[in-house]
C-alpha cells in the first residue's frame, strides 16, 4: 500500500488500522489482560502483557505457582497510571507460554526461569528493568538481579532472597517446616504427578487457601487464574521444579554453569525492596535470615491486614508503591 498516494480519510483509516510497533505498549485494549501477546524469546514463546506508555520505564511482574499473572490485575493500572510500562508474562508452562521446540524439554529448574527472564528482555529489546514477583516470580527475578545486575534497575521480592541450591536443600528441616513442603515431597512421586495432573484445579485452590488462609477470594476469581494451569507443559514443570530442589533431576547441561553460580548464594547488589505479609501460609523464611544477601540499597516491609502469600492480589497497593519506591533508591 501507498500512503502517500491516499486520500486523508482512507490515509487516516489506514494508519489506524496499522499494527502497533514491535515492542510497543498496547493502548487500544480498555482491559489490556483480554489482549495478550506472543513472542518468540529463548526456549519459550511467551504469552504477556503490555500495558502503559511505550516510553516510561520498564517494569516486569512475575507471578508464581499455582497462580498466573491475574495476581497483577490492580497493580498494573496503579504503575500505568505512574507512567510505567508494564509486562506480565506467564512463566513458563503456564497460560499461552509453550516450549517453542517440538522436542523441548519440560525444566522448571531455577535457572530456567532466571534465564527465562532475561530471554524475554531481549526478545522485546529491553536493556534495563524494574523486576518485581511473589514466589516462583520472585526467585526467578531475584536470579536475574543477581546474575545479571547490568539489566536490573530495582528489584521487588516478596519474602526477600529464594535463591537456593540442591545441596542447601539437601538439608533436613524441623518437623514443622517439613510439614509445610508437604506437596514437594508429594510430587516426588509418580502418584503425586498422575494426582497433579488429574486435579490441577483442585490442587490448586487447596494451595491458595493454605497459602492465605484469611483471603477470601471468590469462584469466579480462582477458575480465572486456575484456566493458566492447563497449559500442557505445566505439569511437568511444576513436577521438574520441585524434584530438582530435593535432587532427584539434574537439570539440563545448557543451565550447569548457571546453576553452579547459583550454588554460591550469590549477593544481589541491585537497590531491593524485600515484602513479607503477616498472614502468609506458605514456608518462607524470617526476614532476617536473608538481608545480608542483599548488598545494594536495600529496605524491608512488613505488610500487615490480614495477607497471605499472594501479596500482590491481595495487597496490590503495597506492592506497587514498593515498585515505585525502588526506582527512586
Amino acid at each position: 500500500m501507498n500512503l502517500f498516494k491516499l486520500p486523508l480519510a482512507a490515509l487516516l483509516a489506514a494508519l489506524l488500522a496499522a499494527p502497533l510497533m514491535a515492542g510497543a505498549a498496547q493502548s487500544s485494549c480498555a482491559d489490556p489482560f483480554a489482549c495478550i501477546r506472543q513472542i518468540d524469546a529463548g526456549e519459550l514463546n511467551v504469552g504477556y502483557v503490555d500495558a502503559g506508555p511505550a516510553d516510561g520505564k520498564v517494569v516486569i511482574l512475575l507471578h508464581g505457582w499455582p497462580y498466573d499473572i491475574h495476581s497483577y490485575t490492580d497493580v498494573v493500572p496503579m504503575l500505568t497510571g505512574a507512567g510505567y510500562r508494564v509486562l506480565v508474562p506467564y512463566l513458563r508452562g503456564f497460560g499461552t507460554t509453550r516450549l517453542r521446540a517440538a522436542d523441548g524439554v519440560a525444566d522448571g529448574e531455577p535457572a530456567a526461569g532466571g534465564a527465562d527472564v532475561i530471554a524475554f528482555m531481549d526478545a522485546l529489546k529491553i536493556d534495563r528493568a524494574i523486576l518485581a514477583g511473589f514466589d516462583w516470580g520472585a526467585r526467578n527475578a531475584a536470579i536475574a538481579a543477581a546474575l545479571w545486575p547490568e539489566r536490573v534497575q530495582g528489584l521487588v521480592a516478596v519474602s526477600g532472597y529464594l535463591i537456593s541450591s540442591q545441596q542447601q536443600a539437601s538439608q533436613p528441616l524441623a518437623p514443622e517446616a517439613e510439614l509445610q513442603w508437604w506437596y514437594q515431597f508429594y510430587f516426588a512421586t509418580e502418584r503425586g504427578r498422575a494426582g497433579y495432573a488429574a486435579n490441577r484445579h483442585a490442587f490448586a485452590r487447596l494451595i491458595w487457601q493454605q497459602a492465605s488462609p484469611r483471603w477470601q477470594f471468590d469462584n469466579a476469581t480462582f477458575e480465572r487464574s486456575a484456566a493458566a494451569l492447563d497449559n500442557p507443559d505445566h505439569v511437568a514443570i511444576t513436577i521438574s521444579n520441585y524434584r530438582w530442589r530435593l535432587g532427584l533431576e539434574t537439570g539440563q547441561a545448557r543451565y550447569q554453569a548457571l546453576a553452579a553460580r547459583l550454588a554460591s548464594l550469590p549477593p544481589i547488589s541491585v537497590p531491593a525492596i524485600t515484602l513479607e505479609s503477616d498472614a502468609n501460609g506458605a514456608p518462607h523464611a524470617a526476614p532476617q535470615a536473608y538481608a545480608q544477601r542483599f548488598t545494594g540499597p536495600y529496605r524491608h516491609q512488613q505488610v500487615s491486614g490480614g495477607i497471605g502469600h499472594n501479596l500482590p492480589q491481595e495487597a496490590p497497593r503495597a506492592f506497587a508503591d514498593a515498585v515505585i519506591a525502588v526506582t527512586q533508591f
